[in-house]
């Protein structure tokens, strides 16, 4: 029988990829691992009857259950949930918007600190993955291999010796391995120089999208950088070559912040200011302002000018200051000015006075 979770068990707790910053946390907020994995002698997830699904999720339970990484995880199924409880979800990047929007038979399995995860009938029977705050690209992958090695003591999967783990999009098919980081880009945003790398990033086989994956808008100067190949390619290769060309994009991240606070520190410092004045004071916040000024504060915090804001208190407000948090938070349904008011007063709760940061002059270069 499966045990349902509510998402109460998730509202007041803290994820723990937000918790800590990280290698490099000021410009990357996560690194991630998916897997893909079909079951064998079953139809792939868009051919699968009802009573099918049923039984993958009871398999994948029982595989769950017995795993060393994911015995206590909590399940959540998608046809019990409300629109509002899913799109929580995918805010709290434990599920993608395509699993949010499905009706049949689906859900996820979450470890207890949301680390780890297995998504199930979305677009591939198995969908597991693992996050951490930071550049950890080796550690997402190794913690995604362990389960994946744990689930595959009572789990089939559906495997070819001449193609690799086989799924329902040929993309996918080979290692059937995924692995991104959720960047943050305003260097290169402000001296125009993201279009270039992007067009640089895809030539090498990398793809860039929004903030939730596939198909949704990059926010707040925030990408999400991952490999197109799995065929023909080992799994350590995917991961060192992503390694290799995301430490490079942060050094050029960090090279055009440094360019542009040397060529226009009042400028940039004001840009600073006013976005953590318009967190710290606004009584109306639309998601859209928040997360512009959440870039901004960022940006002032990997230059040094505002000085006791944490990582991960940033972390946090990106997740909590979307739509679906809000009203979660505030424990009602909310609307228009309703959720825009709710919203600052979440930021404000989150951004004290007694975290208020020193004044560091646009002529002042050195750390305060």
């Amino acid at each position: 029988m499966t045990m349902f979770a509510s998402i109460q068990d998730l509202v007041q707790t803290t994820p723990g990829w937000i918790a800590s910053d990280g290698t490099a946390g000021e410009v990357i907020l996560s690194s991630r691992a998916r897997l893909a994995r079909n079951l064998t002698a079953l139809p792939f997830v868009h051919r699968t009857k009802k009573s099918d699904l049923v039984r993958i999720i009871n398999k994948v339970e029982t595989a769950v259950r017995a795993s060393a990484t994911l015995p206590h995880a909590l399940f959540f199924s998608m046809p019990e949930m409300s629109a509002l409880d899913r799109q929580f979800l995918v805010e709290r990047r434990l599920i993608s918007p395509a699993l949010a929007e499905e009706r049949k038979e689906c859900g996820v399995f979450v470890s207890p600190a949301e680390t780890a995860g297995v998504m199930v009938n979305e677009e591939d029977h198995l969908r597991i993955q693992t996050i951490q705050a930071g550049l950890h690209l080796e550690a997402v992958w190794r913690a995604v291999d362990r389960i994946d090695t744990e689930l595959s003591h009572s789990l089939d999967f559906a495997f070819s010796n001449d193609f690799g783990y086989l799924t329902a999009c040929p993309t996918n098919v080979g290692t059937g391995l995924r692995v991104s980081v959720l960047i943050h880009l305003p260097g290169l945003v402000l001296t125009k120089n993201i279009e270039p790398l992007v067009r640089g990033i895809t030539q090498v086989g990398l793809t860039v999208r929004g903030l939730y994956g596939e198909g949704t808008e990059a926010l707040g100067n925030l990408f999400q950088i991952s490999n197109q190949r799995t065929l023909g390619r080992s799994e350590e290769e995917i991961v060192t070559t992503m390694d290799r060309i995301v430490r490079q994009l942060i050094q050029h991240e960090r090279r055009a912040c440094e360019a542009v606070l040397h060529e226009a520190p009042s400028q940039v410092e004001d840009r600073v200011w006013r976005a953590y004045g318009v967190l710290q004071y606004a009584r109306v916040l639309t998601a859209h302002d928040a997360v512009n000024a959440l870039s901004s504060v960022r940006l002032g915090v990997s230059l040094g000018i505002i000085a006791t804001i944490d990582i991960p208190t940033l972390n946090r407000l990106v997740v909590v200051t979307q739509s679906a948090h809000v009203q979660k938070l505030t424990g009602r349904a909310l609307e228009g000015d309703a959720q825009e008011i709710a919203r600052a007063d979440v930021v404000r709760g989150l951004l004290t006075p007694s975290r208020t940061p020193p004044v560091r002059r646009a002529n002042d270069r050195s750390n305060p």
